[in-house]
């Protein structure tokens, strides 16, 4: 009985001291910046399951960790989007008559000033408002004279009232048709005075300028027919500003509103930002994407941004915020879901879920999943994960 229950005990040491010294290793934090592939692990000291990784001591030197602690944090909206010209200072010229379009001075490229000419057109509709404005014309001095006339003539009792009121009728008809034509050659560009006068008006029709801008489409030639319902001839442009138009995750929206004041940067011009604000904030969100459109108006110094150009849009909210911050490189998506891996004790890490709000380019902002003092891995997460599915398939 003595011999059994020392060797008994012996067995008991011996277990405990094979345990003893199959719980010693390092558990501290590496510090290297690679992201090394982890080798999988032949044995732990804990059992794995879903959610949870173990390393073992070479696994884990090349984790990197860092405490979770609350910061200054002024929330940035991210975006890329594209240039496009500005719809509100763009011109589409149309032909406002049939007819040959001459002395054609535009080119794509060109700036032009409000109210300059840009060609003219030849046209006989021209020639006809003319002559309807001079029969109009013709038409109200006899209509004058004649109610001068029914006037004197009902006065001494020769003329019925019937006629007075006639003649009234007609030279108030004819008063407004002489200023129909009148606005008829003003849209034609025609000078009334100089038709009034009996001046010789040729039959062209001068098309201006409507806004400052540059030239960027033009699609006739001198001595092409147009006529009325032709696409446009000529299309303007105003780049001294632009509208970028940028993807905003729906998780964002609620943080945007028009006027909001953002920095727009380029491939091009990588040093150099544009001052912008929101314009528009689209009415829809992309099925797919979950991403809604913001139209932000951007000034053009130096008319560098170009139409087609892909931006960076950084939109900066109002009011910084204390706040817990993470690295983006601790996150991982499955299944529309946002993971990290937190250190439950050394060398054992679960996976959790979180959701996280705006933040900058390196960093975003944690809504919910982790608190003060939580320590995750930032390094090799997708990694973990392989090794954490591994460990519950074994």
């Amino acid at each position: 009985m003595t011999g059994g229950r020392w060797l008994l005990v012996g067995g008991c040491l011996l277990l405990v001291g094979g345990s003893s010294m199959a719980c010693r290793g390092p558990a501290s934090a590496a510090t290297s910046d690679g992201d090394a592939r982890l080798k999988p692990s032949t044995s732990s000291s804990q059992p794995s399951r879903a959610g949870r990784v173990v390393l073992n001591a070479e696994q884990f030197a090349q984790v990197r960790t860092e405490t979770l602690q609350p910061g200054r944090q002024t929330d940035v909206i991210n975006a890329t989007g594209t240039v496009e010209f500005n719809g509100d200072r763009t011109s589409r010229i149309l032909p406002p008559v049939s007819g040959q379009v001459q002395n054609l001075h535009a080119n794509v490229g060109d700036v032009v000033r409000q109210g300059d000419v840009l060609f003219e057109i030849r046209s006989r509709d021209v020639t006809a408002a003319i002559g309807d404005h001079l029969s109009a014309h013709k038409d109200l001095d006899l209509s004058e004279k004649t109610y001068v006339m029914e006037k004197d003539l009902f006065e001494h009792q020769a003329a019925s009232k019937i006629a007075l009121q006639q003649a009234e009728s007609d030279l108030a008809k004819n008063r407004q048709k002489v200023q129909q034509t009148e606005e008829a050659l003003r849209v034609l560009g025609v000078d009334v005075s100089m038709v009034d006068a009996g001046d010789q008006v040729p039959s062209r029709m001068q098309v201006r300028a409507p806004i400052d801008g540059t030239v960027i489409e033009r699609t006739v030639t001198n001595g092409q027919f147009v006529g009325s319902d032709t696409a446009p001839l000529l299309t303007l442009a105003d780049v001294s500003s632009v509208w970028v138009t940028a993807d905003v995750f729906e998780r964002d929206l609620r943080n945007v509103s028009t006027g909001q004041k953002a920095d727009v940067t380029t491939t091009a011009y990588p040093d150099e930002q544009f001052s912008a604000e929101v314009s528009r904030i689209g009415s829809t969100v992309d099925a797919q994407t979950r991403t809604a459109k913001v139209r932000f108006l951007v000034l053009n110094t130096g008319r560098r941004l170009k139409p087609g150009m892909f931006i960076n849009a950084a939109l900066h909210l109002p009011d910084a915020v204390d706040a817990l911050t993470l690295p983006t490189s601790a996150l991982f998506v499955e299944e529309g879901h946002s993971y990290v891996y937190f250190e439950v004790e050394p060398r054992v890490f679960e996976r959790r879920e979180v959701t996280t709000a705006s933040g900058g380019a390196e960093r975003v902002r944690v809504a919910s999943g982790l608190a003060k003092g939580d320590r995750i891995a930032i390094n090799n997460v997708l990694l973990l994960r392989q090794l954490e599915a591994a460990s519950v398939t074994q």
